[in-house]
């Protein structure tokens, strides 16, 4: 049996990947949350732009957290997808959602 799909969203939600596709994990100089995808080009998709949310700066091993969710979802008998949420009571977390 396949493993299912497990997609990771960005904050806006504007784009999708899919966590398999999903070379590296990491933070960039300005605290950004991003991921290199694998293949041809190895395209850079930021996943949390940390200045746009009012002094909210996501926790520094937010990229680690990343990983962690997708490495509990990789043996998951559903797809899902885990995307960043932010609000003023908890802060920054990774939700994860059946699909």
């Amino acid at each position: 049996m396949a493993a299912p799909d497990v997609w990771v969203a960005k904050d806006d939600g504007t784009d999708i990947v899919r966590a398999g596709a999903i070379a590296a994990v990491g933070r960039d100089y300005n605290g950004n949350v991003t991921v290199r995808l694998s293949g041809g080009e190895q395209a850079v998709v930021t996943l949390v732009q940390d200045q746009t949310h009012d002094a909210a700066h996501t926790p520094s091993d937010f990229h680690l957290q990343l990983l962690r969710v997708i490495a509990e979802l990789s043996d998951a008998a559903q797809p899902a997808i885990i995307r960043p949420i932010h609000d003023e009571q908890h802060g920054w977390w990774w939700l994860t959602e059946r699909l």
